[in-house]
């Protein structure tokens, strides 16, 4: 009985923090949207737990590195192995995948601009007899997560010009390519062809349901020894302006960012907008303001990748560095990379996520990836800095094979329970939540779960299911506890969640709506579990 009563309190005094939480009747308009937020913005979170954190991963096409596994593949066989990556990214509580969608100036969608990859079929120009593009999103939106369309720009690929398809652009225009390292190259320097790339990319996220346009680190191609990229006709054209041929390259592609930038900003504001270049930006022997590392590649000075002033200047929405090396190493030590580019993003419009090499795990040099506990120690490194707001791995295939048990104990610690996305910086000021859900309601299910179901919400992309024991039932900071966040439904489907096995000392569940940029609703009112 006393068990019942306490209860009974709790249920009171839960009920009214998350009432007061709930947006004031406005006497200007019945439909304003609700301002209130699920949660004050001063309460704390556990920085060992945070409630908000990107957990991705990258799925590669060129070589079959994840998707599809091989050419020949039915549309029926490579459909089934990507809901099948994407069922394991769903296991181990990632929330966004980052999937390669024009490897190598070719195109996993019908295109005006480029031929269809021969990574889908096994020749280039190939009709797959589908749309791989609109089904790769309609199947990752499906199971709530953010799907982030992979361009390369610059590269096409290890062939001769005579083997591209007769309607590839390179082959059309031969002039716009470079030949080096062994592989065909767009010419960066070429206003033309910069425009062109941009329109290939713009066209294609305008046309589909994306939540990111992303990049890769490659721009001006990684340095061959001995060779050199041969651009001095188009530096003769178009870098009147350029104090040296390097500095007009870093322009050449600072133009071509902020070109993406702007029109995707026009065209789709809510579209992100990032770049995973490599992890060194100078070394501090090259610059005093760089990290402090000996890397044998730098990407203002080699790639002609200016990651600082894209930050700088607003371009982008995310940046993942791709910090593919063990604490310690002493060459490039992650534990030194980390508070640098934290220092970077400071006080900018543009996120931090971390790129991890789970490609590496098992490997013997260095030593330290033998360990499978290094991946989840550099998520423990990140929770000092909190500019560091989540995690990208490259690649979805490493997880499942070579870092399995790396992975596994991501699962059993830092990824027990799911996470929120966090919001894009540029967006998340001025604008309304969406508004909260209606009608949430508890029954009994079998084996003493607790099957829940609610009205949609306006907006919703997606809801937030919180499950809030008794001796937190007056906290006014409860749906801040990430422990308390049990689910993360998509909106795609019927709104409902089964808790399968509620603990002792439940009080009940609430549930938040999420807008397609990740702003949280006001919380429904507190439902007890169903008896």
């Amino acid at each position: 009985m006393r068990a019942r009563t306490r209860r009974a309190a709790a249920l009171v005094a839960l009920a009214a923090l998350l009432a007061a939480c709930q947006p004031a009747r406005s006497d200007v308009s019945s439909t304003a949207p609700p301002a209130a937020a699920p949660v004050p913005a001063d309460c704390p979170g556990d920085p060992e737990r945070p409630k908000r954190q990107l957990r991705g991963a990258w799925i590669a096409t060129v070589h079959h590195i994840d998707w599809p596994s091989r050419a020949g593949l039915s549309a029926a066989e490579q459909q089934e192995e990507y809901r099948a990556l994407l069922d394991e990214a769903v296991a181990l509580n990632l929330n966004a995948v980052f999937v390669q969608v024009r490897p190598q100036a070719d195109a996993f969608y019908p295109s005006a601009y480029e031929p269809w990859s021969r990574w889908l079929t096994g020749e280039q120009g190939a009709d797959p007899g589908y749309d791989p593009m609109e089904f790769l999103v309609a199947e990752t939106h499906a199971r709530g997560l953010e799907f982030h369309a992979w361009f390369n720009p610059y590269r096409i690929g290890e062939y001769e010009l005579e083997e591209l398809h007769p309607d590839h652009p390179a082959r059309r225009h031969p002039g716009w390519t470079v030949r080096y390292g062994g592989a065909l190259h767009y010419n960066p320097g070429l206003p033309h062809v910069r425009d062109f790339v941009a329109d290939a990319i713009v066209d294609t996220a305008v046309r589909y349901d994306v939540d990111g346009v992303h990049f890769d680190d490659f721009f001006y191609p990684y340095p061959v020894a001995g060779e050199e990229f041969d651009d001095a006709a188009a530096y003769a054209a178009h870098g009147g302006g350029a104090a040296d041929r390097d500095d007009w390259r870093r322009a050449n592609v600072d133009a071509l960012v902020s070109q993406v930038s702007a029109r995707l900003r026009a065209a789709k504001p809510w579209v992100k907008f990032g770049i995973s270049p490599f992890g060194v930006w100078r070394n501090a022997a090259t610059d005093p303001s760089g990290s402090d590392t000996r890397a044998g590649v730098q990407n203002y000075d080699d790639l002609h990748a200016d990651v600082r002033t894209w930050i700088r200047s607003g371009w982008i929405d995310y940046v993942v560095p791709q910090l593919y090396w063990p604490r310690g190493f002493t060459i490039a030590d992650y534990d030194v990379l980390v508070p640098w580019w934290a220092a970077e993003v400071d006080g900018s419009d543009t996120q931090l996520y971390i790129g991890q090499a789970a490609y590496m795990a098992g490997e013997d040099d260095p030593a330290a990836w033998r360990d499978p506990g290094e991946l989840a120690s550099h998520l423990a490194a990140n929770r000092e800095y909190p500019q560091v707001a989540g995690d990208l791995y490259f690649s979805m295939t490493s997880l499942g094979s070579n870092a399995a048990e790396a992975a596994g104990l991501l699962r059993a610690g830092p990824y027990a329970a799911p996470a929120l996305l966090p919001e894009p910086t540029r967006a998340a000021t001025g604008r309304p939540p969406p508004g909260p859900v209606g009608g949430l309601r508890a029954a009994a299910g079998p084996d003493g779960a607790v099957e829940l179901a609610w009205s949609p919400a306006e907006r919703a992309r997606a809801y937030a299911v919180y499950r809030v024991e008794e001796a937190a039932a007056g906290d006014p900071c409860a749906l801040a506890d990430a422990s308390r966040l049990i689910a993360v439904v998509p909106a795609t489907g019927e709104p409902a969640h089964t808790d399968p096995a509620p603990p002792e000392g439940t009080a009940g569940y609430t549930v938040t709506a999420l807008d397609r940029l990740h702003a949280e609703s006001a919380p429904a009112p507190l439902v007890p579990p169903a008896s």
